[in-house]
């Protein structure tokens, strides 16, 4: 991977540790610097103390769930892509989702190499305007990459 690529800061925001774990040892093991969050409210405060390039977040969890998250951060105008890694995500939720893009969905369960190529994708569509990686996903045909298609 190019420098590019591999400074990239990723925040993961999961509450299973194995999950998080795993998602961490495969990120970095790629290159990227890697935080991460145990719940959605501790994923919120690092969002506030540091610049991120990319959110990967679980929906169910304690404190603050990642659909919450997506809102906060979009409240706050912070502009940068967001991955929903997550199994279960509410028909309410689904409804907003254009309110919340640009949203990726990556679904659980997922492989390191599933999120390797998500993350790969949205930072390289990031980099060429973040408004346009939904359209951009959807016009790709890349269906089970959009907010809660296959949830």
């Amino acid at each position: 991977m190019t420098t590019a690529i591999t400074s990239r800061r990723i925040l993961v925001v999961e509450d299973q540790k194995l999950i998080r774990e795993l998602s961490i040892r495969a990120l970095t093991n790629a290159g990227y610097l890697v935080d991460a969050a145990e719940n959605g409210q501790s994923g919120w405060e690092a969002l506030q103390a540091r610049r991120y390039d990319l959110v990967i977040t679980d929906n169910r969890m304690p404190e603050l769930s990642g659909h919450d998250l997506i809102l906060k951060l979009r409240s706050a105008r912070m502009r940068l892509p967001v991955i929903l890694a997550s199994g279960h995500i509410l028909p309410e939720h689904l409804a907003m989702g254009s309110a919340l893009q640009p949203v990726t969905a990556l679904p659980k369960p997922f492989t390191p190499d599933q999120l390797l190529a998500v993350v790969v994708k949205v930072l390289r569509l990031a980099r060429h305007d973040l408004n346009d990686i939904w359209s951009c996903l959807n016009a790709a045909g890349e269906s089970c990459l959009h907010w809660g298609l296959n949830e």
